[in-house]
């Protein structure tokens, strides 16, 4: 189900902004997430591919295992993630996985987004939980800084 945007969504879809810069500024591709609990980050992580050389550690991996151990919990259920681009197949699996309640994202990516434009994930109806979702959120924001960080490496 595509939820309503709340008052608070903007406030924290910008620190998923301050941290898709970190990234920006690492030479990582810049994504940000935040997860959020009773308006607390619980979790926070930008994309760390080539600085760990691990292809796991995007911002959602890294944001959702800081998460479960600051709750000493593998479920989620009552938490928000934001994250400034759609979540991939692996990021949306562990979305799934973890019970996420909410998910709230910027910008859409039609070639590997599985939060509702390639495919939908966190809402297959086969699947034995669902998250709400939020697209869009700061969307020009997120789609700008990613276009000028492939900009940057193109011209390099």
């Amino acid at each position: 189900m595509i939820q309503e945007i709340l008052p608070q969504d903007e406030q924290y879809m910008n620190y998923a902004l301050v941290l898709a810069e970190q990234a920006f500024e690492e030479g990582e591709v810049p994504i940000g997430a935040v997860v959020m609990k009773d308006g607390v980050v619980i979790g926070r992580g930008y994309n760390q591919v080539e600085m760990k050389e691990n292809p796991t550690a995007h911002a959602e991996m890294i944001a959702i295992r800081e998460a479960s151990i600051k709750l000493l919990n593998w479920r989620l259920t009552d938490c928000t993630l934001y994250v400034t681009k759609e979540p991939c197949p692996m990021c949306a699996g562990a979305i799934y996985l973890s019970r996420i309640r909410r998910l709230v994202y910027g910008a859409s990516d039609d070639k590997s987004g599985y939060a509702g434009s390639l495919h939908n994930t966190v809402q297959d109806a086969r699947l034995n939980h669902h998250v709400d979702v939020v697209a869009g959120v700061l969307a020009d924001k997120s789609r700008d800084l990613l276009q000028r960080f492939f900009s940057d490496l193109r011209d390099k």
